[in-house]
C-alpha cells in the first residue's frame, strides 16, 4: 500500500457475523455466510450534507453524522443478519407463514426495525430518564443541599448503569463473538492507518483498540451531559426527563467534535487522558479475533478502499 499524503480515517461497525466498514462515499459489509463463504456487499453513501452547507456546520455535523451511522448501521446489520442466518431458519410456524405472505421480502426489515424502536426505546429508558430518576431519590433522601451535585450523582450512575450492561451482555456467546468482530475491525483500520498492506500478520499485530471507537464516543457523551445537566438545573422531574431527550442532539454534537473532529486527528497528553476511559472500557467491547474473523474485517475495508477515488477524500467517522 502506497503512503497516504494525508491522514484518511475510516469507521466501522460489528455486525452478525460480518464486519461493516464505511469511507465518505461509499460502505461495504463482509459476511460469513454459514457455508463458511464471504460474502461482500458495498453501496454508495449519499449524504444531505453535501447539498446544505449548513448541515457542515461545528455541532449540526455531528448530529447529522450521528443519524446517518445509525441508519447505515441498521441496513448493515439486517443484511448481515438475513446472509449469516439464511440456512439456521426451521420450518415457519402457521403465524410466521402467515407474516411471510402478507410482508414478503419486507418480513426482516420489519422485524429488525421492530427491534431497533424497542432497542431506542429501552436505551432512552436505561441510560437517561433511569439514571435522572435515581439522582432525585438521592436529593429526596439527602434533601436540597444535594442539588448541586445532581448532575454528577446523574452522570455517575449513568456510566455505572453502561459499565454493568456492557459486562452483563458480554457474558453471552452470541455477543462475545460481535465483540470479536469489533476487534477485528479496529486491528485492520490500524493496520491501514500504520500504512501497512493488509495481510493476516501485520493486521494480527495491531491493537484491538482504536481511540475513535463508538464506546469512546458514548461515554464522551455522558461526561458532556454530567457537565450540562450539572449546570442545566431543572427541578421539575419531567422537565428534567424532556430535557435529557431535547438536548441529546445537541450533547451528540458536541460529543462528535470532541470525540472525532478534534481528538481523531491528534495525539497528544491531553488527548489521551481524554480517551483512556474510551479505550479502557473497549476491553470489555473488543475481543480477540480468530483468522476467520480477522478476514471478514480485511474483505470488508479492501472493499470499501477499492470503491473510494483518490480525489474523494474520506471524512473523519468513529469506528
Amino acid at each position: 500500500m502506497s503512503e497516504n499524503k494525508q491522514p484518511i480515517f475510516y469507521g466501522g461497525q460489528a455486525l452478525i457475523e460480518g464486519i461493516m466498514m464505511r469511507g465518505r462515499t461509499a460502505y461495504a459489509i463482509a459476511v460469513r455466510r454459514p457455508d463458511g463463504e464471504i460474502e461482500i456487499v458495498d453501496k454508495p453513501i449519499s449524504t444531505i450534507q453535501e447539498r446544505y452547507a449548513i448541515l457542515r456546520w461545528p455541532i449540526i455535523r455531528g448530529v447529522v453524522a450521528f443519524c446517518s451511522s445509525m441508519g447505515i448501521g441498521f441496513s448493515a446489520l439486517t443484511k448481515s443478519a438475513e446472509i449469516a442466518l439464511e440456512e439456521d431458519a426451521q420450518a415457519p410456524s402457521r403465524f410466521e407463514k402467515f407474516l411471510q405472505d402478507k410482508f414478503g421480502e419486507r418480513l426482516n426489515s420489519i422485524i429488525m426495525g421492530i427491534a431497533m424502536v424497542f432497542a431506542v426505546i429501552l436505551a432512552l429508558g436505561l441510560f437517561m430518564l433511569l439514571p435522572t430518576f435515581i439522582a432525585t431519590v438521592f436529593r429526596n433522601i439527602f434533601g436540597p443541599a444535594v442539588s448541586i451535585w445532581m448532575g454528577v450523582i446523574e452522570g455517575l450512575v449513568r456510566i455505572l448503569i453502561f459499565i454493568l450492561y456492557v459486562f452483563l451482555i458480554s457474558r453471552t456467546k452470541d455477543v462475545q463473538r460481535v465483540f470479536q468482530y469489533h476487534g477485528a475491525e479496529h486491528m485492520a483500520i490500524n493496520c491501514y492507518e500504520h500504512n501497512l498492506p493488509l495481510t493476516h500478520e501485520n493486521v494480527a499485530a495491531h491493537s484491538r483498540l482504536h481511540k475513535r471507537c463508538g464506546t469512546s464516543f458514548l461515554l464522551v457523551v455522558m461526561v458532556i451531559s454530567m457537565v450540562l445537566f450539572m449546570i442545566l438545573r431543572i427541578e421539575n422531574l419531567w422537565m428534567r426527563f424532556g430535557s435529557r431527550i431535547l438536548l441529546l442532539p445537541l450533547i451528540a454534537g458536541l460529543a462528535y467534535e470532541i470525540s472525532v473532529k478534534w481528538a481523531g486527528k491528534r495525539d497528544n497528553l491531553l488527548v489521551r487522558l481524554i480517551v483512556v476511559p474510551g479505550m479502557a472500557m473497549q476491553r470489555m467491547t473488543t475481543g480477540i479475533p480468530d483468522e476467520g474473523q480477522i478476514e471478514v474485517a480485511v474483505t470488508a475495508l479492501n472493499r470499501v478502499l477499492s470503491q473510494e477515488t483518490a480525489e474523494e477524500q474520506p471524512q473523519e467517522i468513529k469506528s
